[in-house]
């Protein structure tokens, strides 16, 4: 689906101002218009509430009351529930949130303007409501008018107001664009919204990829080798996807464009693994092993070799790049014992950075450049760790709960996927970036592994 925004401010002259028409014409039309915008649009609000760098992290005490409907139609009440359950659990999954429980709200949503500035802020003061979000929902046809409002209820203060008009099956869009703008507004990032989770999965009996929401909604199997498939890497702008696969019965190095079903296959002899795109570009890291040592090189989209980044007898594997580019941190055994090195481009300098534990894999740049997430096995367990670029600062983030393995920063670096086998098979989970708030991501027949999160991108 082709989708598009119209965004307006108060005031502005024309509220239109953009479109866009896919083959599927109006129907599939998705448009936004902003009201009562307080701040524009990516831009920082007056002081943060939220200091998401604090490992002490208060939530905020949030309510969120059913919509209030423009009818009494009951196909309206019903999505009033349901859509502002959805708003409430999606705000939840970012771990900043307390929700307040709506047996203790003081008044009926449905006797009273929710949706007016002169909205009676001691009601939601009064029962430790910090913020308060309202809603305003009508369905006419297919299409939904959905009026949303954050406020600061001690300050009695609208901070947004947005209404949005699309598909009712959209709605779940609309959620998401209302979250990434509250969560912009109070953190100064966008959130995780507009993100996907891509993982292996062997469901279908094999091991295959497949892609979900940031959330674990809607998953889907995107590989059909009916073999072994490993280690899924996203490129930068979420159109292709790098893996490995054993279909032809040698570990081979898939490049594939997700919308496209195009690409190539790398199928040097021996090894062809654990391939890591490159920041902003259409090139690639990946571990080849056909001059007979097993050394990472730098490819290009279509599967060229351009250099040789290792030079060093040993197993070099797992490359992860720092944000811009600049320097690749990668495992290799060439101490004795697998640990995680850091390798400037520029200068060829490796440096060692872990040397606590004797098994040290999957290392994960955080998106901010100053982390590096791994796993670690320490008395016979794998756990995850962070550590600071420079080798200071290591942190142990899971404890006691099986093997917990491949971590993966969310694009806004405020959680962690990774799969853990604490519940018995091996499922997803995801936690905050200091290990709080651990839950399962979502649970499919067979195991889930190697969970690789993507930047945010729209329309894949």
């Amino acid at each position: 689906m082709v989708s598009c925004l119209n965004i307006s401010k108060i005031g502005s002259v024309s509220k239109a101002v953009n479109s866009c028409l896919s083959s599927f014409a109006v129907l599939f039309l998705l448009v936004l218009t902003a009201l009562f915008l307080i701040i524009p649009p990516f831009c920082s609000a007056e002081y943060d509430y939220i200091d998401i760098n604090n490992p002490f992290l208060k939530k905020i005490p949030i309510a969120i009351p059913s919509f209030k409907t423009v009818t009494e139609n009951p196909a309206e009440k019903r999505l009033s529930v349901t859509t502002s359950g959805l708003l409430s659990e999606t705000l939840e999954f970012t771990g900043y949130f307390k929700m307040l429980d709506h047996d203790a709200f003081l008044f009926d949503p449905e006797k009273s303007d929710i949706t007016a500035l002169n909205t009676n802020f001691q009601n939601w003061t009064d029962i430790g409501a910090e913020l308060l979000i309202t809603g305003l929902l009508e369905i006419k046809d297919d299409i939904v008018d959905i009026e949303l409002r954050l406020y600061d209820t001690f300050k009695a203060k609208l901070l947004i107001g947005k209404k949005y008009k699309g598909l009712i099956n959209d709605r779940r869009k609309i959620i998401r664009r209302f979250c990434s703008e509250v969560t912009y507004y109070l953190t100064g990032k966008s959130g995780v919204f507009n993100s996907k989770i891509a993982f292996i999965s062997t469901g279908s009996g094999n091991k295959e990829i497949y892609i979900c929401e940031f959330d674990g909604h809607n998953p889907v199997q995107k590989t059909h080798n009916k073999s072994i498939t490993l280690s899924p890497a996203w490129s930068s702008d979420g159109k292709w996807i790098a893996y490995t696969s054993y279909k032809k019965g040698n570990p081979d190095l898939y490049i594939k464009n997700l919308a496209e079903k195009r690409g190539v296959v790398v199928a040097k002899k021996g090894i062809n693994i654990t391939p890591a795109w490159i920041p902003g570009k259409f090139a690639l890291a990946a571990t080849l092993s056909f001059s007979g040592d097993p050394e990472i090189y730098m490819l290009t989209g279509s599967g060229k070799i351009i250099k040789k980044l290792t030079d060093k007898w040993g197993i070099d594997v797992s490359p992860s790049w720092s944000p811009d580019g600049k320097k690749m941190a990668f495992v290799s055994n060439r101490s004795g014992k697998a640990q995680i090195y850091i390798k400037n481009i520029a200068s060829n300098s490796v440096e060692r950075l872990t040397f606590q534990g004797r098994y040290n894999t999957s290392p994960n740049w955080s998106p901010d450049g100053n982390k590096i997430a791994y796993c670690g096995m320490e008395k016979g367990e794998f756990n995850i760790y962070v550590i600071n670029v420079d080798g200071s600062n290591l942190f142990q983030l899971t404890f006691n709960e099986g093997d917990n393995e491949s971590p993966s920063w969310s694009p806004d670096g405020s959680l962690i996927a990774f799969n853990s086998n604490r519940e018995g098979p091996h499922r997803l989970y995801v936690m905050t970036a200091y290990g709080t708030d651990q839950r399962r991501l979502l649970s499919l027949p067979g195991e889930q592994t190697n969970p690789k999160w993507s930047l945010n991108i729209l329309n894949n």
